[in-house]
Parts: C-alpha cells; sequence; structure tokens
C-alpha cells in the first residue's frame, strides 16, 4: 500500500536528494512538500522549491508562517504574527493530506508543520545539515520522533535516544554533467560562481570589476542569483561578443543542469553547508566567501572544513574585491594538481548514502 510523506523545510538541496531517493520506489510513496513561497520577506521572488517541485509533479503548498529574526527590522513584526497562523494552516493541510510520516529539512517553514504533525501524532524526522545547530532544528527536536544528523558533534545538541548520524543527503544531479546550458567556444579552465538561489551582490560586484580579465583567461558560469538579474542581463547585452563567447549568465540552474556547472576547475561561492560537502563529495576545489555574521558562525567553519583539508581557500567578506578574487584564482589554477590531489583526498570522507539511509528511517517511521 503506498504510504504519503510531507516534506518541509528551507534546505531544499538535501530534500531534492531524498525526493530522488524515494522516487525510485513511486509505487511507495506519494510526496507532498510544505514550503515558502518567497524567498524573502518583502520579496516576490518565488523561492526554488516552488519552482522546482510542481515541474517534478510534487504537489508543494504554501506556509505562510513567520519567524523570530534576529535583528529588528520593520517585518520583525508582522512576521511573528504569522507565528500562529503557519500552525493553524499547518494543521488544515496535514489533516487533509493525512501523511504517515513527516520529514523536515530545517528552516523557520518548518517548525509549525512539525508542531502540527506532533499535535496531530503524525511520526516525524528532521535533519540537520550543519555542525551548529540552527534554532529551527532545536525547536523541531523537542517535537519529532527521530533526529538525523551529518555530522557526529551535532549529536551532542539533541537527545541521544533520538539521534543518528545519517550524513547529508548528496543530489545525484550534481554527478551528471550532460545538459549544459551554454557551450563554451574555447577550451579554458571553467569556474562557476555561485551566489546560491538568491544570489549574493558583492560576489556579482567583485566578478564585474575584473570581467575581461576573467574571461581572457577562463570560462566563467556566473550564477548571479534573481534579485541582480534583471540588472546584470542588461549589463551583459551590451559586452562585446569575444567576451560573451565565455561568459554565462543566468539567475539560477535548476537540477538537469547543476552536474554541467559542478563540473568546473574551481568553483567559488558561500559556503552553506550543502554547497560544501556537495563540493568535497565532488572532489573539486573552491574559494569560499563565507556570509559574515551566520548564526554561530555557521558560513565560517563550513569554509574551514574545506580549506582545512587543503581543497580550498577563503577570502573574508571584508576582504573580497575583484582583484583578490581574481588573484586567489590564478593562485589555485596554478597549483591546480595539489588543490585536487588534496580535494580527492577529502572526497574519500564523504558518505554518499546519506539519502537512502535517511529513507530508510522514514520507512520505519511510517510502519
Amino acid at each position: 500500500m503506498k504510504k504519503t510523506i510531507v516534506i518541509t523545510g528551507t534546505h531544499l538541496t538535501p530534500a531534492l536528494a531524498v525526493i530522488e531517493e524515494l522516487k525510485k520506489n513511486p509505487e511507495k510513496w506519494q510526496i507532498y512538500y510544505l514550503g515558502r513561497r518567497y524567498t524573502m520577506e518583502g520579496k516576490r521572488t518565488p523561492s526554488p522549491e516552488s519552482k522546482i517541485l510542481p515541474a517534478q509533479k510534487i504537489t508543494f503548498i504554501n506556509i505562510p508562517t513567520g519567524r523570530l529574526q534576529r535583528r529588528f527590522t520593520v517585518w520583525t513584526i508582522p512576521s511573528l504574527l504569522r507565528v500562529p497562523l503557519g500552525l493553524i494552516v499547518s494543521l488544515y493541510h496535514l489533516a487533509k493530506i493525512k501523511p504517515n510520516v513527516i520529514c523536515s529539512f530545517g528552516g523557520y517553514v518548518s517548525v509549525p508543520v512539525v508542531i502540527a504533525g506532533k499535535i496531530l501524532t503524525i511520526p516525524s524526522l528532521t535533519h540537520e545539515q550543519t555542525g551548529v545547530v540552527g534554532l529551527a532544528n532545536r525547536i523541531n527536536s523537542l517535537f519529532v520522533n527521530r533526529v538525523a544528523v551529518t555530522f557526529p558533534q551535532s549529536q551532542q545538541f539533541f537527545p541521544k535516544e533520538k539521534t543518528v548520524l545519517t550524513g547529508n543527503p548528496i543530489r545525484p544531479e550534481i554527478f551528471n554533467s550532460q545538459k549544459p546550458l551554454y557551450n563554451f567556444t574555447r577550451r579554458k579552465p571553467q569556474i562557476y560562481l555561485t551566489g546560491g538561489s538568491q544570489g549574493a551582490s558583492v560576489l556579482n560586484q567583485a566578478v564585474w570589476e575584473v570581467l575581461p580579465q576573467l574571461i581572457n583567461s577562463y570560462n566563467l558560469i556566473h550564477q548571479c542569483g534573481g534579485h541582480d538579474y534583471s540588472k546584470l542581463k542588461g549589463k551583459y547585452q551590451n559586452l562585446p561578443k569575444t567576451t560573451k563567447e565565455g561568459y554565462f549568465l543566468t539567475d539560477y540552474i535548476g537540477p538537469k543542469s547543476i552536474g554541467w556547472a559542478f563540473n568546473s576547475d574551481i568553483i567559488i561561492g558561500r559556503s552553506g553547508a550543502n554547497t560544501v560537502l556537495e563540493i568535497a563529495a565532488l572532489g573539486k576545489s573552491a574559494i569560499m566567501i563565507p556570509i559574515p555574521k551566520t548564526a554561530h558562525n555557521e558560513q565560517q567553519i563550513n569554509a574551514q572544513f574545506l580549506a582545512k583539508a587543503g581543497a580550498g581557500k577563503i577570502i573574508e567578506q571584508k576582504n573580497l574585491s575583484g582583484p583578490t578574487l581574481l588573484a586567489k584564482i590564478e593562485e589555485m589554477i596554478n597549483n591546480q594538481r595539489k588543490y585536487q590531489a588534496r580535494a580527492q583526498k577529502l572526497k574519500q570522507r564523504i558518505n554518499l548514502d546519506a539519502a537512502a539511509s535517511i529513507v530508510r528511517q522514514l520507512q520505519e517511521l511510517a510502519l
């Protein structure tokens, strides 16, 4: 008999990996996703999950909830007022769907879903991607039946009897480089620069400071995010043809082509846990620019995971500029064999069976 699962959370990358694992037995699972419609409060940029999942024929349901903010903004009070609404809406949809199990991937949107599941006695699991634990999963751990963690050091933050070490689910698509979005005309070292789905203006600015020098020596895939795309696309149209031949600008790279982007000589970006672990799983070298002042200095710690292994370099955001980025790229390309050897060694430490391990846990809970 087919079981029904509700997946929730703001960390889409590991969720997609688990979804792919569930799809290996489509006759066993009916999948729903309860998530956020927009990436940020006050912005109308659609979230990746609201675009990707319906295209994969997975029912996506918006949960209009709020969150506890770390600094006061014009959205702080309206956000807090939406917290009860999120719980009510979650109760309504869970009562209607009647899932056998809930799987959470953290973030503020997962909290009302997990609590509503507890109220309705639906078994649940939450997954923690990082070595430092966020507020959402600290709350979720009080209500779920099981907590899956990526790193052994995370186990200390959760009840021992609930916690299981699974590793971080890795999307299988990153290993497939057969669907390029752009064909570069000249063979040069390839660089993939990404600020994630939302983009990072400081990274985009640094790239454009030295774009002619970059394209002179490298082919560049630039995922700039939705916020800056319209502005940069206009500037792109005015570039010389020779520059365009070595430069691919896009707001977002979907699952079908993400492997093509990751199949680059150097990856440059932020240092979220999923990005860092996917780079490590591929045995790639990287330049990380951590977001400053994240909770518990999370991104800095993630970046050090690559740097300490000798597979990557860190540029502090306060020191980021076009020239410093270009110099770091040139240093890594000139010593590529050294970095690649260390990256391949780190690759051996990454558990590629994490998604299957989490699905086994879900199967046990759903019985």
